[in-house]
């Protein structure tokens, strides 16, 4: 090239600096300027910086003074001055060259923050697998515990293991459901048939698997345990076989917390804590508490080993049984003191937050996970949750009903005041009765469209047939309308839309039919609660802030957790 000659003048860039691949600490920098045809000599503070960069300290970027030579100073202010659209055009690259940073080097600095000893006894998170399980009935779980005759319950621990003599039952009719006092593991199941989504736990010393019921509609986690079992299914797993040590005593903070509500007995002779649960579907589950370590793997591949409070069930009874048949208990996500969750955030394992995505598509299944880091930074639709009249349930309030563009009335005393609980225990989703009844006249219209009900089809109270087959909702969606329920407050600028499609209240039966999978709710819990059971869950990311009392959710596909971080500059 000619002494003469000049290179074009490049203008807009924006160097990135890298860490080495080795060594991910060192110092990275963003840089955006605009060349000009002078050449300058180095620069002290590049000096500096490549000074720091062999000497392996992180390297920090700092304003420096005009530049001393005026032509630069005046090429740069004239070029944006100009021509405003490269103006424009160089911060939208510098916008992105910070887009690029953030995401490139986030696992850079989760490794920083974890280097810092400091940061280890931050609350962590764990990501739990949900895993599919084959030819369960619907499970309708909102447990609440019962009183247990200690006069007829007689249980002794003997040669490490509890032998029961007699057992009373305490499972009322037609009693109702009125109070209710980072590992990665993916969760499996789906609607129908199955019924239900659990994932596993590792519990004991030596550590064995445990496929558990996902319910954030319980309080305690109760596996079926060896002491022996009078009524225990076929589980996926053998028996949990408790020692003397495992089993905790009646005066045990945790045996207060589970027996509060009951009736006050006085029992000298009771070596441990029994509890009974009963749940919403008649079925129940009658143990003793326990206390064994549980082993959760977190993000870096370590082992955490802690000790917790869970239920040794030793009777079960009712469509539970079923249930078991590949699972071997359930695991309590509740905002109760006993839940597996309020006992690790106690603990400062985890900050107070439960989290599951259930998948639309089998094959997937989902996960679940515990702690807050992985709630998406942005796109959550939030409400407050409700602290009473139960203040253990995910509950929020409900202020209207639409199908389509048709109001559907609430029911209860205040028609246009209600209460929704989310809970991923109950296979289908339970309206109040009015509402049941008027979306059932709403969906009549589908009868003038060629689907024609079938009475005949036992899998759920109302099932249509097509005049064609049915290969999957997608083949039939444009006859029904999404469902969307108005939550948080009846002020519009302060409530969030929760939409249910088509896909996400009905199903496809064995026979070919397509089924409403939205049921009478009447003579569940108190009859006034709408309860959004997995059916209507799926396809969301649903979170419960049980330390900032809210409720959280927003669209997913479920396949795969994402680990949020903040930008940067919004980072404190």
């Amino acid at each position: 090239m000619d002494s003469d000659e000049r290179p074009q003048q490049v203008t807009g860039v924006v160097i990135i600096t890298l860490p080495p691949s080795d060594n991910p600490s060192l110092g990275k920098t963003i840089t955006a300027f605009t060349l000009t045809n002078d050449v300058f000599p180095q620069s002290n503070q590049t000096q500096q910086r490549e000074q720091e960069q062999e000497q392996h300290l992180p390297t920090t970027q700092t304003i420096t003074s005009p530049p001393q030579n005026p032509q630069l100073g005046f090429s740069f202010s004239r070029l944006f001055l100009d021509n405003p659209r490269k103006l424009l055009g160089f911060l939208g690259i510098s916008l992105l060259a910070l887009l690029l940073y953030s995401s490139a080097f986030s696992n850079t600095s989760v490794e920083l923050r974890n280097s810092n000893n400091d940061d280890d006894e931050k609350p962590q998170s764990f990501i739990f697998p949900l895993y599919h399980k084959m030819g369960a009935d619907s499970e309708l779980k909102l447990g609440r515990f019962v009183d247990v005759d200690k006069v007829n319950l007689v249980a002794s621990i003997d040669s490490g293991t509890i032998g029961t003599q007699k057992i009373n039952k305490l499972v009322a009719a037609n009693a109702a459901v009125i109070n209710l006092s980072g590992t990665i593991l993916p969760v499996r199941g789906n609607v129908y048939p199955d019924g239900l989504y659990f994932t596993y736990l590792l519990v004991g010393n030596p550590r064995r698997p445990y496929f558990l019921d996902i319910d954030t509609g319980s309080d305690l986690t109760w596996i079926q345990c060896d002491a022996p079992c009078s009524s225990c299914a076929k589980g996926a797993n053998p028996l949990y076989k408790p020692t003397t040590v495992n089993i905790v005593a009646s005066k045990d903070s945790m045996c207060t917390e589970v027996q509060k509500n009951q009736k006050p007995q006085n029992c000298k002779t009771c070596q441990q804590c029994d509890y009974e649960i009963e749940y919403a579907d008649r079925s129940s589950s009658l143990g003793v508490l326990a206390r064994d370590k549980l082993h959760l793997v977190t993000a870096n591949g370590s082992i955490t080993n802690l000790d917790v409070v869970f239920g040794c069930a030793y009777d079960q009874q009712g469509i539970l049984l079923n249930t078991l048949s590949k699972t071997d208990g359930i695991l309590g996500l509740s905002r109760a003191k006993v839940s597996l969750p309020s006992q690790l955030a106690s603990k400062g394992i985890i900050n107070n937050v439960v989290g599951h995505c259930l998948a639309t598509d089998i094959a997937v299944g989902g996960y679940m996970f515990l702690g807050d880091d992985f709630i998406p930074n942005w796109g959550m639709s939030w409400v407050p949750m409700l602290g009473s009249p139960s203040t253990e349930f995910y509950h929020t309030q409900i202020v209207k009903i639409n199908y389509g563009s048709s109001s559907l009335n609430l029911g209860g005393q205040d028609s246009n005041i209600g209460r929704v609980v989310f809970d991923s225990g109950s296979s289908y989703t339970y309206f109040t009765k009015q509402a049941y009844l008027e979306l059932i006249t709403s969906l009549s219209e589908v009868s003038t469209l060629g689907l024609i009900q079938d009475a005949s089809d036992p899998t759920l109270p109302i099932c249509w047939q097509a005049p064609f087959p049915i290969r999957s909702l997608m083949d039939i969606k444009q006859f029904f309308k999404t469902l969307t329920l108005q939550l948080g407050s009846k002020w519009w600028i302060l409530s969030e839309r929760f939409h249910i499609p088509p896909e996400g209240y009905l199903i496809i039966s064995n026979k070919g039919n397509v089924c409403l999978g939205i049921l009478d709710g009447s003579k569940v819990h108190d009859g006034s609660t709408i309860i959004l059971g997995d059916i209507s869950l799926r396809g969301q990311l649903v979170v419960y802030d049980n330390g900032k009392l809210k409720i959280g959710w927003t669209q997913s596909d479920c396949a795969k957790p994402t680990r949020f971080k903040s930008l940067p500059f919004f980072e404190g």
